[in-house]
């Protein structure tokens, strides 16, 4: 992994592949946006799918996470904002906590945006992804990052949204540039048009559950097709917004008519932003511009609307029959596990809750939809139904509507605009043993309460008569007859990616070893046989927003959704290891973690990666891992390698049944039988000791020197120090 890095003044590496100005490089609509805000490039080079670029986005939004991000930006030695307008700080998640602590972390964040002159969007105004489309720093054809894994969202209007972590936010506010790596694009050809009845919700329902074995993971998705027209804005944003649970780092739909008409729309209501009568707008000024939802830039976006070139290639194409499509259920605890309703409705699952809220479907149709299905109907009892807007206009808009109002009439809990149950903060939570429906976006074991709990996704109208029926239903105004047959709706792989399980490549260079990193790390290694083992499981996201929680007590937590007992058990470990002699020189010792595909799947939330250094775990081993994840491991000196073959050998011989996802032979969530590994990074090579005293060698992709950098000074935030005292002392 090359990341040229130019904060000093210098970059890292010189491996860049270049393009001539003289040949014209096809580049899909994602490419091209990239390369408006890509700085640094030499003349003539076309951003492609594989480059590692700096990127200099138009906005970085950060929410409650801002307050970690202000410490590292001060510990990197930063006194001065690159860019105060490029930030935005929305405060959304842990809204309902009143403490004194979380009330003084609030007040200074406002503080520090005040002091540096950042647009700030107090608890209560919204979650951050709604509040960055509803005011425009989200904007077609533009490229907007986020600390927070929903920044896909953005796709829905046309814009490039995708995740960074909090220690890319600190480069950002001090440099207002970070690096990225453009992802493979993806085509989804969306074709045909949803029956009566069948929403966005049961789109991206579907495309995570049938498309289910990482066809899309840590790729850019490019929608297309003649089923777009037919799709709102709003069901558009919800696709997109869940095509991080689907895998991807960006899910962008084209900017058409229905774009643009929801712009107008959007123009018009800044309008009567105003006091001012219609009878006396003609004798005073108009109201100022809002400063990025204008008509200069609408008119601006009309002219020059970005298109991808008719001959480029994309690395996969699927394809989604929309017509075929009914409504679709996900779970339980799982985005890759999709039921089609008529199926599931006939089981009468009860619930005890159900949730209208999130970032993913708590816009003004969404809650008309649920207001429809509920009026003239009280809750179930039993059933506690909680409903937040995506943001406080959305509940004006829902008010005003009586929309609102019929919810809390049938008995549903209010709750302030916000994140709340969805990231598991607040009241409202699933208790041990509990099943729930939300209209969310993630069902992870243990997110939105106890991880013996089962939560299933649905969209907004099928949450709402769940709730008055006590169990998992289908609204009474959807008319089987204009459905299509009840099951799997047809979908294609046009062109399919590469094979994620094909043997990793042997590497084709040398990489020198840096002074200070270990040539080996060396240790016990621990099995645990899962595949897209979340950041929930890894860290759960209650203790997220703890923000003076220390390393050591994330390591006590570490993987306590997924087992209980691993923070344990690495203790022990660590423990047997510094009473023996000590390693020899190069040498880094402590427990290798391996584990299956897509490993990190899910949260941008850091402590993912902090907490397994924190217990003693330097380096994972997996098929694959998230995008995210792995930008978070880099970024904190976590070392991740993949190695689909140990992966095999070890599923083969330890998983029950030989298959990942149910534990160890002997139903053990992490798998300790003795096995000792060698990973030696540089080299490519790792070698496993097993129990019968036979040894095998994987070889895998070697480290470059760049992460070797980055391990050697702490991570992206030593790293960023280290240059700007460079650069204060020439």
């Amino acid at each position: 992994m090359r990341i040229p890095t130019l904060w000093g003044g210098h970059a890292l590496t010189r491996s860049r592949r270049y393009a001539t100005a003289a040949s014209r490089v096809p580049q899909t609509i994602i490419e091209k946006v990239v390369q408006r805000y890509a700085v640094d490039l030499p003349p003539g080079k076309a951003v492609k799918a594989g480059d590692y670029v700096m990127i200099r986005p138009e906005h970085v939004m950060t929410h409650d996470n801002t307050g970690p991000v202000i410490s590292k930006f001060k510990s990197i030695g930063a006194t001065r904002v690159h860019n105060p307008k490029q930030l935005v700080f929305t405060l959304d998640h842990d809204v309902q906590n009143k403490t004194p602590k979380n009330l003084s972390k609030y007040a200074s964040i406002e503080a520090f945006a005040r002091q540096h002159g950042i647009d700030f969007y107090p608890a209560g105004r919204g979650i951050g992804h709604q509040v960055l489309v509803e005011e425009g720093y989200a904007f077609p054809n533009t490229l907007t990052v986020a600390s927070d894994s929903h920044s896909n969202m953005y796709g829905g209007v046309g814009a490039v949204g995708t995740p960074i972590v909090r220690t890319d936010a600190a480069a950002l506010w001090a440099t207002g540039k970070t690096w990225w790596q453009v992802p493979r694009m993806i085509k989804v050809e969306l074709k045909g048009k949803l029956a009566p009845g069948v929403t966005g919700k049961d789109v991206i329902v579907a495309l995570c559950g049938y498309f289910n074995k990482d066809e899309v993971l840590n790729g850019a998705i490019e929608f297309a097709g003649d089923g777009i027209s037919a799709l709102s804005v709003d069901e558009r944003l919800t696709i997109a917004n869940m095509t991080t649970e689907w895998g991807a780092l960006a899910g962008v739909f084209p900017v058409d008519d229905v774009t643009l008409d929801w712009y107008e729309r959007a123009l018009r209501r800044l309008d009567l932003r105003t006091f001012s009568t219609p009878a006396l707008s003609a004798s005073i000024p108009p109201p100022p511009e809002h400063p990025r939802i204008n008509r200069t830039r609408l008119d601006a976006l009309r002219a020059n609307i970005l298109r991808s070139d008719p001959d480029v290639t994309y690395s996969s194409h699927l394809v989604l029959d929309l017509s075929t499509l009914v409504p679709h259920v996900s779970g339980p605890n799982s985005v890759k596990v999709s039921n089609p309703l008529p199926v599931l409705e006939s089981k009468r699952i009860p619930i005890q809750k159900a949730y209208l809220l999130s970032c993913t479907n708590a816009r003004a149709s969404d809650i008309a939809a649920a207001a429809s299905v509920i009026k003239g109907h009280k809750v179930a009892p039993g059933v506690e139904f909680y409903v937040a807007a995506a943001s406080s206009e959305v509940q004006q808009d829902a008010e005003k509507r009586g929309d609102w109002e019929a919810l809390v009439a049938a008995g549903a809990k209010p709750l302030p605009a916000g994140c709340g149950p969805c990231i598991g903060l607040g009241v409202g939570l699933l208790q041990e043993g509990e099943t729930g429906i939300s209209a969310t976006n993630r069902n992870y074991k243990g997110r939105m309460g106890h991880p013996a709990a089962q939560a299933y996704l649905a969209s907004p109208a099928v949450v709402a008569a769940s709730a008055i029926k006590g169990y998992i239903a289908s609204p009474d105004s959807l008319n089987p007859a204009s459905l299509p047959p009840a099951g799997a709706p047809k979908f294609s792989i046009v062109t399919p990616a590469q094979d994620s399980a094909t043997p990793s490549p042997t590497p084709a260079a040398e990489e020198p070893v840096l002074p200070g990193f270990p040539a080996t790390f060396a240790g016990p290694l621990l099995f645990a046989p899962q595949d897209n083992l979340n950041t929930d499981a890894l860290y759960p996201g209650k203790y997220t927003y703890q923000d003076d929680i220390t390393l050591a007590r994330q390591a006590e937590v570490v993987m306590e959704n997924y087992d209980p007992s691993f923070a344990a058990l690495v203790a022990s470990i660590r423990k047997q290891q510094a009473a023996a002699p000590v390693p020899g020189e190069g040498v880094k010792q402590g427990v290798v973690l391996v584990s299956g595909y897509n490993f990190g799947t899910g949260s941008s939330r850091e402590q993912a990666a902090t907490a397994l250094k924190a217990a003693g775990v330097p380096l994972v081993v997996a098929g694959s891992f998230g995008d995210i994840f792995k930008r978070n491991a880099i970024n904190n000196g976590l070392v991740c390698v993949e190695c689909p073959e140990l992966v095999a050998d070890l599923t083969r011989e330890y998983a029950k049944d030989g298959k990942r996802g149910a534990g160890g032979t002997d139903g053990e969530l992490t798998v300790n039988r003795g096995h000792s590994v060698d990973v030696k990074v540089v080299e490519g090579r790792v070698e496993v000791r097993w129990p019968s005293g036979e040894t095998r060698t994987y070889t895998v992709g070697r480290i470059g020197a760049s992460v070797q950098e980055l391990w050697i000074c702490g991570g992206l935030e030593g790293y960023v120090l280290k240059q700007i005292k460079q650069a204060g002392d020439a």
